[in-house]
């Protein structure tokens, strides 16, 4: 049966506010957790952008949900060997509830330190090191590595929980899907695609759980929400490589420009139908997802809280 879990907006919430959205949500019914992991915001608007691993350690105090980056970068902002030991630390401290999801990255996150971004077919490459690489660190052996990519001297890692922390591989395009059905103890994807799905199946990751991720808006009135997630979230409309290859939030803002409100809210629910919301809950189970994780864009978290544990969920489960 299809678990339904929340995702918590990194970019949008502060550190408090999303350790208190974790409990809430666990309250709610929802199944499981999914956080992303971004340096700076999409645009100005969403206005927040904490350090992930900061409060994937608060959130494990305070909830027994699982829970997944989406997405983890591990290849440029920060090297391999460090996420190895964030993610076993992250392991220990939620009882083997972690599980680090990992993909290609943004230049908006990831040029801070190198204004060089490699083109994908390179950063596939860096990302199936660096998942080889931390997984040769979770066995608590010491480790030297001398790769195409990376380099790691004589690196032991101390804490380690009982089993090594699954990793899911995100994937939209044929060459980071398969590399997910191939390296990947499971699939991330942000799109209710069945032939994503299938090709990831296909590619090795049959008997593996897919997790898809959406995003919604609760409010009073459908044209409120429509409006909120235009405002906040406009990026949502921008199409094309443009998501991976600009590096400041302000670049996101001009081609936001051009959004139009339709374009934002293509493929979200927004306002106080539950069917409505249901429908785009069942676009993800029937493409083949295994988890589903919803993310309500504005202020109005309790009241999306409320409303999906009363009215929504009853609908799809």
């Amino acid at each position: 049966m299809t678990k339904f879990g929340y995702f918590l907006s990194s970019e949008e919430h502060g550190p408090k506010d999303l350790v208190r959205q974790a409990k809430r949500a666990e309250r709610a019914g929802f199944e499981a957790l999914w956080i992303s992991d971004h340096y700076h915001p999409w645009v100005g608007e969403q206005g927040q952008s904490s350090f992930v691993w900061s409060v994937i350690g608060a959130i494990t105090q305070v909830s027994s949900l699982p829970i997944t980056t989406a997405v983890t970068c591990p290849t440029v902002r920060i090297h391999p060997a460090i996420i190895a030991q964030a993610a076993a630390t992250a392991a220990v401290l939620s009882e083997g509830r972690f599980r680090l999801g990992v993909g290609t990255g943004e230049a908006l996150n990831e040029h801070i330190v190198d204004s060089r971004w490699p083109p994908l077919a390179e950063r596939l490459d860096m990302l199936e090191e660096a998942v080889g690489l931390m997984r040769d660190l979770w066995t608590g052996k010491l480790v030297t590595h001398r790769g195409e990519h990376y380099e790691v001297d004589t690196a032991r890692l101390y804490t380690l929980p009982t089993d090594p922390p699954p990793v899911f591989v995100s994937g939209f395009g044929p060459r980071a899907v398969e590399l997910a059905g191939r390296i990947g103890d499971g699939y991330i994807c942000t799109s209710p695609s069945a032939e994503l799905v299938t090709m990831f199946r296909e590619s090795g990751g049959a008997g593996k759980i897919a997790q898809g991720g959406l995003k919604a808006c609760f409010a009073h009135s459908e044209d409120k929400a429509r409006e909120t997630v235009h405002r906040i979230w406009p990026n949502e409309g921008i199409q094309g490589e443009a998501s991976q290859l600009l590096p400041l939030p302000r670049h996101f803002e001009q081609l936001a420009e051009m959004v139009t409100e339709e374009a934002a809210t293509a493929g979200k629910p927004c306002g106080p139908d539950p069917e409505v919301h249901a429908a785009a809950l069942r676009e993800y189970v029937d493409a083949g997802f295994d988890e589903v994780y919803v993310n309500q864009i504005g202020a109005e978290q309790e009241e999306f809280f409320e409303f999906y544990a009363d009215k929504v969920f009853p609908l799809v489960r």
